[in-house]
């Protein structure tokens, strides 16, 4: 939110509130950046590329905001003492998600990390998803996500998706084909045993 106003202001257009910036999140940086103009009634590329250029300038650096979700840094901890193998599938680029992961001392957690310029496809396209079960290792995979393009990544791939209901979807968690749901990260190392579980008995 605070890197997309500073490249409005840079264009000298209006700042947005946090809930309509947020409501641009979960395609892409590129995506986002053409939300920022749209929401000023502007289509123009050539703009456009200005600013995303503009934007990833300043999104390896864009950390000192960044929180856990509460019990998130634990339900890591939790996850990897279970000998669960875990990976990241972002559509943020991969060198600000690593500065993010490192500005929250999480990077040594993920075995895969893959962003969304680390192939020619972006989720839902399944294909980044692929990308990050193979990086760790392959084999039967549970996938947790927060939004509808997570929702459809999911269901793409033919990947079991676990929902967290406090992250970015627009509608409601009980309309995505899911698993198991989670508002507490305190619950989710017990929900991944169960799945996982119950992925190894049907394998």
């Amino acid at each position: 939110h605070k890197t997309a106003n500073e490249v409005l202001a840079e264009e000298g257009l209006g700042l947005l509130d946090m809930d309509t910036v947020r409501g641009f999140v979960g395609h892409g940086m590129p995506h986002l950046v053409r939300q920022l103009l749209g929401a000023h009634g502007i289509e123009d590329e050539a703009r456009a590329a200005r600013m995303i250029s503009s934007f990833g300038a300043r999104y390896d650096g864009a950390v000192g905001l960044t929180r856990f979700y509460a019990g998130a840094a634990e339900a890591l901890a939790a996850l990897k003492a279970q000998g669960h193998v875990l990976g990241l599938c972002t559509n943020k680029p991969v060198a600000p998600a690593r500065a993010v992961m490192r500005h929250m001392g999480i990077l040594d957690c993920f075995t895969a990390v893959i962003g969304g310029d680390s192939g020619p496809r972006r989720k839902p396209d399944p294909e980044p998803l692929w990308m990050a079960i193979a990086d760790c290792g392959g084999g039967p995979a549970l996938f947790v996500g927060d939004s509808e393009v997570d929702a459809a990544t999911a269901t793409a791939a033919g990947v079991p998706l676990i929902v967290h209901t406090e992250g970015y979807r627009k509608t409601p968690a009980e309309d995505f084909p899911h698993v198991a749901a989670f508002s507490d990260f305190a619950a989710l190392p017990g929900i991944v045993a169960a799945q996982a579980e119950a992925l190894e008995t049907a394998g």
